[in-house]
């Protein structure tokens, strides 16, 4: 059964996510985990620019005897709370099995080497394979539900990997923290996005509905909205 998607970002005004751009300085910025820990998520999920920003390793070596089946393998699966990383390729070497606690399960496709596989072994990285050679996003639910028993996940960018579970009709619910700041330029990673292949692409959401409104403090402002997708749109 298909976890109970939440997208999860703090953004500016003019809707970009890079706090140290806004003006002014320190708006609101020390929300984001409260509100994470209040929506109480059995994962949470980011993309790989995202996810590199938390490695800690090198690129893992690109050679080895070992060979592996394209099994989903974990070093837990007894953690209150699982950080997911979608990192098609595997490019990122971790140096690292947890981020804050919560143990790394990255998703992977079936394309990447053997010696990948060997280096996030090594490191007690659980991963999982949802695609051959790109990552299907509704196999990566089904995954986290059946072998990790995911009901509740929190999606929390880059603003790619937003996008494209947006663009798959899997968010059931937004949650905004709006901040009275502005960035104001060009270059930063908005809340939602895409890439190039994906620019033409549109959501299938049928309505979004404000759901309920929070002020913060300091003019800091949660909004809830609750997606409704087109019912072909949604995986179950």
């Amino acid at each position: 059964m298909k976890p109970y998607v939440i997208c999860l970002m703090h953004a500016s005004l003019d809707g970009r996510t890079h706090p140290s751009r806004w003006r002014p300085k320190g708006a609101g910025t020390d929300w984001f985990e409260k509100i994470h820990d209040e929506l109480g998520g059995d994962a949470w999920v980011i993309g790989r620019v995202t996810g590199s920003e938390f490695a800690k390793g090198k690129p893992y070596p690109t050679g080895t005897s070992e060979k592996f089946p394209r099994e989903n393998w974990f070093a837990r699966r007894d953690a209150k709370s699982f950080g997911v990383v979608l990192d098609a390729q595997g490019k990122i070497g971790w140096g690292r099995s947890d981020i804050g606690g919560d143990p790394i399960v990255v998703v992977l496709t079936e394309s990447v080497p053997d010696s990948h596989l060997a280096g996030v072994r090594g490191e007690g990285v659980s991963y999982v394979f949802a695609g051959k050679s790109e990552i299907d996003l509704a196999l990566t639910l089904d995954i986290l539900s059946r072998e990790l028993g995911v009901k509740r996940l929190l999606v929390e960018g880059g603003g790619v990997a937003n996008g494209a579970f947006l663009r798959a009709g899997l968010i059931d619910e937004f949650n905004l923290i709006l901040s009275p700041a502005v960035d104001g330029a060009s270059g930063a990673p908005f809340v939602f996005d895409s890439t190039a292949a994906d620019s033409d692409k549109r959501a299938p959401i049928m309505a979004m509905t404000l759901e309920s409104t929070r002020e913060l403090g300091g003019g800091v402002l949660l909004l809830r909205y609750l997606i409704q997708n087109e019912p072909q749109a949604v995986a179950t």
